[in-house]
């Protein structure tokens, strides 16, 4: 079968043609299925754009950036080649569409803004997208700016590659569905897929990102799953974007047949908070990290993962009216936010939005309404909540085998909603949408929680919400790396991009 695949994909090149190179791996674990010229060191071209949105999301997921944070365009990404997305020395975009431009259109003069912004300059961000690969464990890379374009020294592997891809797809699911778009709105214009002949070509994929330059050929980085499994390949010195998609064809062909079918996944392993925290301190040289626009002072850190399930206190026979219990989430969530914070957060401010929006009045209940007791009141305490309440969620969720029902009044302009995440069952979304309203209370307490069964999997939905209150809690949420869309709302809600 290899040996079959060699001709197909390999064999010999034409004089001056680039080196070939592929990879194939089982994304589940990991497991190599096939290598041709795998660890040579080749000219990776626009999949480097891969490891800068890689950490984009990084920044996002520890709360120094947000998807709405403005970024001022440098000079030198101004200055970048094709392709481009237009963007202009001192101009100021949301971080969202540099993303989608990144990742969709693969424009050099977004991608070298994110990094210019991140890492005060492109060599700074080159030497900590190294930094990041060797964690990763992409031995054979070196990256010499965020873009691709050729450069000394700007060199990778097709293993190397398929690795990193491995990890965004694992490390950051709320994010990969960018790969997979057609098409987006990147600001500034409507940008199509350079890769949407392969997404619209082979069964099953969904990514990740094509590159070509003179020196390395037409390069892909594919994935794409069939019947729960998930293969990624990369290709290396493509003759023409021709010639690379049917030679990703035939490699995640291979791959598939291959691949196990009854195999236990095993996600890698993702880089440790601390890990994060020490390539920051490596890249600064003792110097201070440059001034995020529209970033907080503080970041306050949520602790969602959750290492014990601890037990509620007894459910009370409808004790507590539910009301009375949604208020006393917000004024918690409040006062946690403004001790944080040591003063009340500005009311521009998306914690300043939702504190002014806890103290408003809870929607009218019509008479129909079945409300269903909640756990306890939780007893005050002086520190911040969030690292308990993830844990109480839990327990809740153990203990009650299904969401509460609660049915509201859509009157007085209740016809929005918000749809978080995308889960394997319907057990692991009902948890986080529980955990979710608990710390969302005040832009999501009123509403109605809802799990909903697609063709992706499972969501979880929040509807019965003003239009405020969706828009506010989807924001706040993104900010915080969860993926999140309004329903019912006129704008688009960026879902990881």
């Amino acid at each position: 079968m290899a040996v079959g695949l060699l001709g197909a994909c390999g064999g010999m090149q034409p004089a001056g043609a680039v080196p070939y190179s592929a990879y194939v791996m089982d994304a589940r674990t990991g497991e190599t299925l096939y290598s041709d010229n795998s660890e040579t060191r080749l000219h990776p071209a626009s999949l480097t754009k891969m490891m800068t949105l890689y950490i984009a999301f990084e920044e996002i997921e520890r709360g120094r950036l947000s998807l709405d944070t403005m970024v001022t365009v440098s000079k030198y990404a101004a200055a970048q080649p094709p392709s481009r997305l237009g963007l202009k020395s001192g101009q100021k975009i949301q971080l969202r569409y540099l993303i989608r431009a990144a990742a969709v259109k693969s424009a050099n003069d977004a991608a070298a803004a994110i990094g210019d912004h991140i890492g005060g300059n492109h060599e700074k961000f080159a030497a900590r997208m190294t930094k990041t690969a060797r964690a990763l464990g992409m031995k054979d890379t070196t990256f010499k700016n965020a873009h691709g374009l050729t450069a000394k020294g700007h060199l990778s592997t097709s293993r190397d590659m398929s690795v990193l891809g491995r990890h965004l797809f694992y490390d950051f699911p709320q994010y990969y569905n960018i790969f997979s778009r057609r098409s987006t709105d990147a600001g500034l214009a409507q940008v199509n897929n350079t890769n949407r002949r392969f997404l619209d070509a082979y069964k099953g994929a969904d990514g990740i990102k094509t590159g070509y330059t003179d020196a390395a050929g037409f390069n892909l980085t594919g994935s794409a799953e069939r019947g729960g499994v998930r293969i990624i390949a990369t290709v290396f010195g493509g003759k023409s974007t021709a010639d690379r998609n049917a030679k990703m064809a035939d490699l995640l062909d291979m791959g598939f047949r291959k691949a196990g079918k009854n195999v236990q996944e095993q996600p890698p392993t993702k880089i440790a908070p601390a890990d994060d925290e020490a390539l920051m301190a490596a890249n600064s040289a003792d110097e201070a990290l440059p001034e995020v626009e529209g970033g907080a002072a503080k970041t306050i850190r949520l602790q969602l993962a959750v290492k014990t399930s601890l037990r509620p206190q007894a459910r009370p026979e409808y004790g507590e009216a539910a009301e009375e219990v949604v208020a006393s989430m917000q004024d918690s969530i409040a006062g946690a936010l403004a001790e944080a914070a040591g003063a009340p957060p500005p009311a521009d401010s998306l914690e300043g939005q939702a504190v002014a929006l806890s103290v408003t009045a809870a929607p009218a209940v019509t008479s129909n309404v079945a409300l269903v007791a909640m756990a306890p009141r939780p007893e005050k305490r002086a520190a911040p909540i969030y690292d308990t309440t993830a844990e109480l969620a839990v327990a809740e969720a153990e203990q009650v085998a299904a969401s509460e029902v609660v049915t509201l009044s859509t009157s007085g302009g209740r016809h929005y909603g918000v749809m978080i995440g995308q889960f394997n069952s319907h057990n692991e979304a009902d948890r986080f949408l529980t955990k979710t309203v608990l710390a969302e209370g005040p832009t999501l307490g009123h509403g109605l929680r809802k799990v909903v069964h697609g063709n992706q999997g499972y969501t979880g939905n929040v509807l019965g919400l003003t239009q405020r209150e969706a828009d506010l809690a989807c924001a706040r949420l993104q900010s915080k790396g969860v993926q999140c869309f309004t329903m019912g709302a006129p704008e688009e809600v960026l879902n990881g991009g």
